[in-house]
């Protein structure tokens, strides 16, 4: 799956024009540090998803000690509970020094210290799923990310992944509309490569197994208590998704009226609602 990461650096995003393009999924910035708040982040999400793209998010760290990224970790929470928006992907703890932020102000930049402020977000964060995000060379001098039991979005602009993790941040230069953003690809489950091993990057699905591999999770939330029933003949993938649209949770009282919602307003609302709902 193709995807890109996004912050308010990356102003008016045309979202129908990224999907247009090709992307499946947007990796939004909640903010930095313990206070830093990125003031595009539910918009963000809130459009990508309207667009029919899934969505995880990112936090770009400034933390000297585990005690600050425990701090952090609680301030990215919140900012997504704030926002009560759904993420389909993980949140990413953002470890790297780009600002030069952490040399500056007397880092220790051991491989234990590193590693510990890794563990301390992951912690911190929880029940929210978080995997590092880091540059190559971090991840191969600084943070042991064997020992910390979590998946890694690895950075190297390269027309080769030498890392191969869950997902490869491959360019800080893909154009699309005129708007420049940086591109990843995400490993399919089942296709992570082992470290040094060769992968090629999953095919993109199609915007309706995509949706309808999202929605099905949720539908099976509900149903999974429910008497076995006979085993269905298969559907399309638009069937399947029409099908679920009309059952899942369904509303008390709710009467048809003339006008009602479109397929990709009821996919959003369900999207953008579905942790306030749980």
């Amino acid at each position: 799956m193709r995807g890109v990461d996004v912050s308010i650096f990356n102003e008016n995003v045309d979202w129908s024009a990224v999907k247009a393009a090709g992307i499946d999924f947007a990796i939004c910035r909640t903010g930095y540090g313990k206070t830093g708040f990125d003031e595009n982040f539910q918009h963000n999400v809130e459009g990508a998803h309207k667009a029919g793209l899934i969505c995880g998010a990112y936090h770009y760290s400034y933390a000297l000690t585990p005690a600050d990224a425990l701090a952090e970790a609680q301030f990215c929470k919140g900012i997504i509970e704030r926002a009560g928006v759904l993420l389909e992907l993980p949140v990413w703890f953002d470890m790297e020094d780009g600002d030069e932020y952490k040399r500056r102000h007397g880092f220790d930049f051991s491989r234990q210290n590193v590693t510990a402020i890794c563990k301390a977000f992951l912690d911190g964060i929880k029940p929210l799923n978080c995997g590092v995000y880091s540059n190559l060379s971090w991840l191969e001098e600084f943070i042991d990310w064997k020992s910390l039991g979590c998946e890694i979005w690895s950075a190297q602009w390269n027309s080769e992944d030498n890392f191969k993790g869950r997902m490869w941040q491959y360019t800080n230069a893909l154009t699309i509309g005129g708007q420049t953003f940086n591109g990843n690809i995400l490993y399919e489950a089942g296709e992570q490569a082992v470290l040094g091993a060769s992968v090629a990057p999953a095919a993109p699905q199609s915007t309706n197994d995509l949706i309808h591999s999202i929605l099905s999770s949720h539908a099976k939330e509900e149903t999974a208590a429910a008497p076995a029933q006979p085993k269905p003949q298969a559907q399309s993938s638009s069937a399947a998704i029409n099908s679920i649209l009309s059952n899942i949770r369904p509303q008390a009282g709710a009467t048809k009226t003339a006008a009602q919602p479109s397929a990709e307003d009821k996919i959003h609302s369900i999207l953008s609602n579905a942790r306030n709902k749980k």
